[in-house]
C-alpha cells in the first residue's frame, strides 16, 4: 500500500478455512483484473474472518509535521508594511500571523530578510548573520519565531549559499586577498586582452550570466575576473574551498540555534563550475546551442554544460543534510528541514532527495512542474502525466510536493486561466504530500501590470529594454498583497509603495473574500481543513484523465471516507462517465466546489454523468472503500 511520505499498515488476519482460500484468491483474482484495468496504485486486501464483517481500520503511524504540512511562501517586501515606507516588513508579518491560522497554513518560509544593498532584492546578501534594516531587526525577528510558535506555525528562512554581495565583507576581503579570503569566491585570470579593443581584457571563458552578459566580471583591485551566475554584484562562492564549506554550517547553525525551523535552499544548481583541473588549466567554454536568434551575450547562446548540475554539487547537499540530522540529535525537538530550489531535468532534480548509495538529501526538492510544464494551453492528459512524473521517479520514502507559482515567476491565475484557480487549489491539496502556497494564491491574485518605469527587477533591466522587459520581469508575481480595497489594498499606509498595487486590488482582496458567499479564499479554507481527514494524510490516490478536459484525482484509505476531485481543465465544457471514477460510491456528496460552478456544497451527485463547465472542479466525499 503506498504510504504517500507517510506509514501506513494494514492488519491481516488470514482465513482458516476454506472458505477464507476463496476468498484469498477472489482477492488475487481482483487484483490482478485491477491491474489489468488501468492505473493501478496499490491495492491492500485484508481478509479478516470468514463472515462477511466490516474491515478493520489500518493503523496510522503518526506523521512527521513537514510531510503533509500547507507550506506558505512569504515575500516580505511585498506582504504587509507596518510602517508606512512602502516596503514590507517583519512588524508587518507579526501583525498578520493570524491569517495563517485562519487560512490552515502549517509552516511559513519567507524570502531573503538578511543585510543586502537589494540589487536582487535580498538575494544578494551582504550579511548573513544580521537582519536588512528596511525590514526590522534581530529583535523582530525573534518576536516573530516566538509569536508564530505559539500559533503552531513553523518558521523557514531562505538560505542563499551560491553567492554573495560584492558588498559582503567575504567579497571585500577575497578581493584584497586578505589572508583566508584569497579562494573564497571563483577567481580566473583572464586569457589576454580583447583583439579589437586591448583596454578590455578577455573574460576566462565563454559563460553566459542567467542575468544576461558575460558571467565573469573584471576586478581591477586584484587583477583577475570574478564568476557571477547572476547579477555583476552576486559574486560566487568557490565550494571547492572547504573553508567556504564550514563557513555554509556556521550559517546554518546561527539561524537554527535562533530558532528556525530549516531553510528553503536557493539556487543549487549553480553550486559549483567545471574545475580548471580537469581542463588544462583553464575553465571550458559551454558548448554554443546553435538556436540562432541569440547573441554571445544572450542566456540560451550557450549550453551550460560546465555552469550547471554538475554532479559534485550533490554531495554539498548530503553533507548539509548530515548536518541538520545531527543539530536535530544534538537539540531534540521537532524535525529541521531543508527544502531544496533548483530548476532541472527531472532525472538530476530527484538527485536532491539522495542516490542509489545511500546518500540522503534534501527532505525534498521543490517541484516546479507546474510552472515550467504546464499551462493554460495544457489538457487533462498532460496535467495526469506530469503528476505521474514526479511520483514515479521520485525514490521510495520520499514525499512529494507540488508548487503552483512564486516570486519568479508568473502568478498560478496568469499563467493559467481565471476560471481554474480553484481547480489547481484542489489538485495542490488534494495531492499527496507537502502542498506549496505562494503569497496571494489562496485568494487568486493574478500578476500586477508594472511600467518600465516602475520596473525594479534586476533581471528585466539587465536583459530586456522599455519594448521587451515584460519578458524578463518578475515584477509582476511580486506586487503587494490585497488585504482590502482601502488604500494601497490594505498593504500600506505610505504614498508610495515599492512596487505599484495591482489595478484588481478592489475586486480581489482578502477582506471582500471573507465577507463573500463563495469566494477562492473560502475554498481554499475548506480544503486546508480536508487535509485534517485522514485519507489525505494516509490515503492511496488513483489520478488518471477521464477526457482531454477532465481528470479525476481519487483519495482513499479503507474505513474512512473516499474523496474524489473532478476537474475540467479546459476552456469548453465536458460531460463525464463517473463510472469510470475508481472507488467513487454514488450518491457522493460535493464536499466543495468552485466559485463558478452552479453546484453548492452539500448537494447530491447521483447520476451516471456529470457535465462540467470550463475550468469547474468539483471535491465529492464518498462512501469508504
Amino acid at each position: 500500500m503506498i504510504n504517500n511520505g507517510g506509514e501506513l499498515r494494514t492488519r491481516i488476519v488470514p482465513g482458516t478455512d476454506a472458505m477464507g482460500t476463496a476468498l484469498k484468491a477472489a482477492a488475487i483474482a481482483v487484483a490482478a483484473l485491477a491491474v489489468m484495468g488501468g492505473i493501478a496504485i496499490g491495492i491492500t486486501f485484508a481478509v479478516l474472518s470468514t463472515q462477511t464483517t466490516a474491515p478493520a481500520p489500518p493503523e496510522l503511524l503518526p506523521l512527521d509535521w513537514w510531510k503533509h504540512c500547507v507550506l506558505y511562501q512569504i515575500y516580505p517586501r511585498s506582504f504587509k508594511d507596518s510602517d508606512g515606507d512602502g516596503i514590507g516588513d517583519l512588524k508587518g508579518i507579526i501583525s498578520e500571523l493570524e491569517h495563517f491560522v485562519d487560512a490552515g497554513v502549517d509552516a511559513i518560509w519567507m524570502s531573503p530578510i538578511f543585510e543586502s544593498p537589494m540589487v536582487d532584492f535580498g538575494y544578494d546578501i551582504s550579511n548573513f548573520y544580521k537582519i536588512h534594516y528596511e525590514y526590522g531587526t534581530m529583535e523582530d525577528f525573534e518576536e516573530l519565531l516566538k509569536k508564530a510558535h505559539e500559533l503552531g506555525i513553523k518558521v523557514l528562512l531562505d538560505f542563499v549559499p551560491n553567492h554573495a554581495s560584492t558588498e559582503s565583507e567575504y567579497f571585500i576581503n577575497s578581493e584584497k586577498k586578505v589572508p583566508g579570503y584569497e579562494d573564497y569566491f571563483v577567481w580566473a585570470d583572464s586569457p589576454g586582452p580583447d583583439p579589437n579593443n586591448a583596454s578590455v581584457m578577455r573574460p576566462p571563458s565563454n559563460w553566459v550570466s542567467q542575468f544576461g552578459g558575460s558571467a565573469w566580471e573584471w576586478s581591477e583591485a586584484r587583477q583577475q575576473f570574478y564568476l557571477h551566475q547572476f547579477a555583476i554584484e552576486q559574486a560566487d562562492f568557490n565550494f571547492r574551498n572547504p573553508v567556504v564549506r564550514q563557513e555554509m554550517f556556521n550559517i546554518m547553525e546561527f539561524w537554527l540555534d535562533k530558532g528556525a525551523d530549516g531553510f528553503r535552499v536557493d539556487a543549487l544548481p549553480y553550486l559549483i563550475e567545471a574545475d580548471p583541473a580537469d581542463h588544462n588549466g583553464s575553465y571550458p567554454d559551454d558548448p554554443l546551442s546553435g538556436i540562432i536568434h541569440f547573441e554571445p551575450h544572450q542566456l540560451g547562446y550557450t549550453i551550460p554544460l560546465y555552469t550547471k548540475d554538475l554532479i559534485e554539487l550533490y554531495d554539498i547537499v548530503y553533507e548539509w543534510r548530515e548536518f541538520v540530522d545531527k543539530y536535530l540529535e544534538d537539540h531534540p525537538g521537532d524535525t529541521r528541514v531543508l527544502f531544496s530550489e533548483g530548476y532541472a531535468n527531472v532525472t538530476m532534480t530527484m538527485l536532491y532527495y539522495g542516490n542509489e548509495e545511500g546518500a540522503v538529501g534534501a527532505h525534498f526538492p521543490f517541484n516546479f512542474d507546474f510552472i515550467t510544464d504546464l499551462s493554460a494551453k495544457s489538457n487533462a492528459r498532460d496535467f495526469v502525466y506530469i503528476i505521474l512524473r514526479w511520483l514515479t521517479y521520485m525514490p521510495h520514502g520520499g514525499v512529494p510536493n507540488w508548487v503552483f507559482g512564486n516570486h519568479d515567476n508568473n502568478r498560478m491565475p496568469t499563467r493559467f486561466r481565471h476560471n481554474m484557480v480553484d481547480g489547481l487549489n484542489s489538485l495542490n491539496m488534494l495531492l499527496p504530500g507537502v502542498a506549496v502556497t505562494y503569497q496571494g494564491e489562496e485568494i487568486g491574485m493574478r500578476d500586477g501590470y508594472v511600467s518600465w518605469e516602475d520596473t525594479v527587477d534586476v533581471e528585466a533591466c539587465n536583459r530586456g529594454d522599455e519594448d521587451t522587459y515584460h519578458l524578463y520581469s518578475r515584477d509582476p508575481a511580486r506586487t503587494p498583497y490585497h488585504w482590502n480595497n482601502g488604500t494601497n489594498a490594505g498593504f500600506s499606509t505610505g504614498e508610495k509603495t515599492w512596487l505599484p498595487v495591482a489595478d484588481d486590488f478592489k475586486e480581489i482582496n482578502l477582506a471582500k473574500q471573507k465577507e463573500d458567499t463563495r469566494s477562492h479564499y473560502k475554498v481554499y479554507q475548506a480544503l486546508t481543513a480536508l487535509r485534517k481527514e485522514k485519507t489525505l494524510a494516509y490515503g492511496e490516490y488513483d489520478i488518471r484523465a477521464l477526457s482531454d478536459r477532465t481528470l479525476y484525482l481519487v483519495r482513499s484509505l479503507p474505513t474512512h471516507n473516499t474523496y474524489v476531485l473532478l476537474f475540467n481543465v479546459a476552456d469548453t465544457a465536458d460531460t463525464v462517465r463517473l463510472d469510470r471514477v475508481p472507488h467513487l460510491k454514488l450518491p457522493a456528496t460535493i464536499y466543495v466546489s468552485s466559485v463558478h460552478s452552479n453546484r453548492l456544497a452539500g448537494a447530491t451527485i447521483d447520476g451516471e454523468q456529470v457535465t462540467l463547465q470550463a475550468g469547474e472542479a468539483l471535491v465529492l466525499k464518498s462512501d469508504p472503500v
